[in-house]
Order: C-alpha cells, then sequence, then structure tokens
C-alpha cells in the first residue's frame, strides 16, 4: 500500500494560495485580545507538523485547517498535544 502523501501546513503548498490567503485573513480579523501571539501560533504549528494526525494542513482527528485553530489563544488540540 501506497503512503499518503503528507503535507504539514497549508501555507508550504503552492496549488493551495487560496485557502492560505483564507487562513491570513481569519487569523487577522480575530481580535487582538483572541488572536494567539506569533511566538504562540508558530509553536503550535511546529507540533502540529510533527503530528501523525496532520494530513495535507488538516487535522484528521477534529477536520479542522491546524493554522486556523492555532491562531486562537482559546483553542485546543483535540489530541492535547497543545
Amino acid at each position: 500500500m501506497a503512503e499518503k502523501c503528507k503535507i504539514c501546513l497549508i501555507r508550504d503548498m503552492a496549488e493551495k494560495t487560496d485557502i492560505y490567503e483564507y487562513v491570513k485573513k481569519t487569523r487577522a480579523m480575530l481580535p487582538e485580545a483572541e488572536r494567539a501571539s506569533d511566538e504562540l501560533y508558530e509553536n503550535r504549528l511546529d507540533v502540529c507538523k510533527e503530528c501523525d494526525s496532520l494530513l495535507a494542513g488538516t487535522c484528521q482527528k477534529c477536520g479542522c485547517y491546524v493554522e486556523i485553530r492555532a491562531a486562537s489563544k482559546s483553542a485546543k488540540c483535540p489530541i492535547k498535544k497543545w
């Protein structure tokens, strides 16, 4: 059985630039008080990039785009990795 292509994040997928623009806009629209700091956001994405549940920018446990979930301060990883 062939392995599925595992692409880490939407921003890394050249053909998905329209979706990544949506991710950036969504993050920018979050109120400042709710938006995760750049450091927290990147730390969360680093954890997601190492997770076996990540496939093409999507968490296979909950179905979210990890780059959107990670943007909110109050968001939690569905399998408690962050």
